[in-house]
């Protein structure tokens, strides 16, 4: 779940904009494109094939989240300037920081105000369903068949990913976008939560690498208590994190008690969080006693002063900077990656804390591959020349440059042709948001091994998720499920209010522990709210799936 305009994952939830289609849009609306219609000026036949460049510049209005060390202006970007020069398409681009893009997207459909597209849009399946159906954005099947032949070729290599993004009608409202390196228990982001220590003051206060959460609790202690920074001062932060957040999770920690939490939500907001499945039964895990035996145990630890206060509301912005203090001061945390948080002068000597003796790992839900990727609206003057322009972006050299940055500035292609990351890159973590458009394309596991090699900090990732995690992980997962319409009503109906109340409570549970008395009515809330119907749904969507793959 994201933070702090109702938590970066959690938040796209709440749509209640209306808007309509005009007739006028109706040929549109159904993805047909064989009429000459024209763009700032340029008029192009697409009845006929599109080729770039075009001989006249067009204009194209796009709406992009980015990220928080993006420039505002994506034209300022050497890849944006790349796919202007190839396409001879210039887009005026409105980004829109990725803390604030969900209110701020709900906003400008509500208003009529719409971009010709949303790259990278993250629309939930709701949306998509609504949207599609009211025809605010356009279903795109037939553009991909006439006009995105890279995207049509991976559809024909990859027809589970035309599925996954083939909504129940039968239409297809929004592309494919991801990186799928690794696969199963041994994908990248099957577990995103790394504990990390510092090994110095391990070392300086005589203390061993914890291997249970007691362990774990003493080294805390110890941190807070005895002054490993050695400045006189109790300025040591034991532990931090970033609660409910794609990373950095305390929910991780939740494992210790057979219970891991998960609240990243794969760009796919039909689904709650807190969903494990265990021998085909999908449960939820914080109404589960190791879940409450959990959050009672944290409580402790903030009344204890080893638990950083501020993790129950910091943006990782925020958290970056704790790692990278003079002198230092976080003693743990957790993180996709430590080189984000600590900076590379440091990262050497904050390892991973290994899963603890009897630890469930979670595997986390989703896929790697999303619907997230871009959608095209109504207001779409040509949408025959956007898809055309998206299909750019499927061709795999191109993918990798758009969702890591361009060959100069994070590549450079060595001997045997491949693209390999720049060595001169100190912080991969940051760099790569500076550099990065992100928001289209599929980089496949098959790209990996032919055009792009892991980047080293994610081949050590894999690496430590094979041999340190896997061990220790969850069997099953809930996968990347498309809903009916019902079911989606339904989950729309339900999952706001349930969603929201959970993590609510989880939060003052961990900061203010929890009774028997006071868990029975949280219990009791939630039945109110509807959680046993929105489980069974989660359930036959689960059954569905599973009855598919025989």
């Amino acid at each position: 779940m994201n933070k702090k305009a109702a938590g970066l994952l959690a938040v796209m939830m709440a749509v209640s904009v209306f808007a309509t289609a005009c007739n006028s849009n109706n040929e549109s609306n159904n993805g047909k494109t064989g009429t000459n219609t024209e763009n700032s000026g340029n008029q192009v036949d697409d009845s006929a094939s599109i080729q770039f460049p075009l001989k006249e510049k067009t204009t194209l209005k796009v709406v992009a989240r980015r990220a928080p060390l993006a420039p505002s202006d994506y034209n300022e970007m050497t890849m944006a300037k790349k796919l202007e020069e190839m396409s001879n398409v210039h887009i005026e681009w409105d980004t829109i920081v990725e803390t604030d893009y969900n209110e701020k997207k709900n906003l400008l459909i509500a208003s009529g105000d719409l971009p010709e597209m949303f790259f990278g849009a993250g629309f939930t399946d709701t949306e998509l369903m609504k949207y599609g159906a009211d025809g605010t954005i356009i279903p795109l099947n037939d553009l991909i068949d006439k006009y995105m032949p890279n995207l049509k070729a991976l559809f024909d290599k990859r027809p589970d990913i035309k599925a996954e993004v083939t909504a129940p009608d039968g239409n297809i409202y929004s592309l494919p976008a991801g990186e799928e390196l690794g696969t199963g228990q041994e994908e990248i982001g099957a577990n995103p939560d790394f504990l990390y220590i510092n090994e110095d003051w391990l070392k300086k206060l005589g203390l061993k690498m914890p291997t249970t959460l007691q362990e774990y609790h003493d080294v805390l202690l110890a941190f807070k208590t005895k002054d490993p920074n050695g400045n006189s001062k109790a300025d040591e932060i034991p532990l931090s994190f970033v609660n409910a957040f794609w990373t950095g999770d305390i929910g991780y920690l939740f494992g210790a008690f057979g219970v891991p939490d998960k609240t990243y939500q794969p760009a796919n907001n039909a689904y709650a969080e807190h969903l494990n499945v265990d021998n085909g039964k999908v449960s939820y895990a914080a109404i589960q006693d190791g879940y409450k035996d959990a959050v009672k145990e944290i409580a402790k630890w903030v009344e204890e002063g080893l638990v950083d206060q501020e993790s129950f509301t910091q943006e990782y912005t925020q958290y970056y900077a704790k790692g990278k203090t003079e002198p230092e001061t976080l003693g743990s945390f957790l993180w996709w990656d430590h080189t984000d948080v600590v900076g590379p002068e440091r990262d050497k000597h904050y390892p991973i804390v290994p899963p603890f003796k009897d630890m469930v790992v979670k595997w986390n839900s989703g896929s790697a591959i999303s619907r997230g990727g871009s959608v095209i609206t109504k207001e779409a003057k040509n949408p025959a020349l956007i898809a055309t322009w998206l299909d750019l972006i499927y061709k795999p050299e191109t993918t990798a440059e758009v969702r890591w940055g361009p060959i100069g500035e994070w590549f450079e292609k060595s001997a045997d042709g491949k693209l390999v990351q720049k060595s001169d890159i100190s912080n991969p973590g940051e760099f790569r948001q500076t550099v990065s458009l992100g928001g289209g394309g599929v980089f496949t596991g098959e790209d990996f091994k032919n055009i792009a090699p892991p980047e080293a900090r994610a081949q050590q990732r894999l690496d430590d998720i094979k041999n340190l995690f896997v061990p220790q992980m969850q069997k099953e997962k809930y996968p990347n499920i498309f809903f009916t319409e019902e079911e989606l009503k339904t989950i729309d109906k339900l999952k706001p209010e349930i969603q929201t109340y959970t993590n609510s409570m989880r939060a003052k549970f961990m900061l203010k522990g929890v009774s028997d008395s006071e868990w029975s009515d949280y219990l009791a809330s939630l039945k109110d709210m509807g959680l046993d119907d929105l489980m069974k749904i989660y359930q036959d969507g689960y059954d569905r799936y599973l009855a598919a793959q025989k």
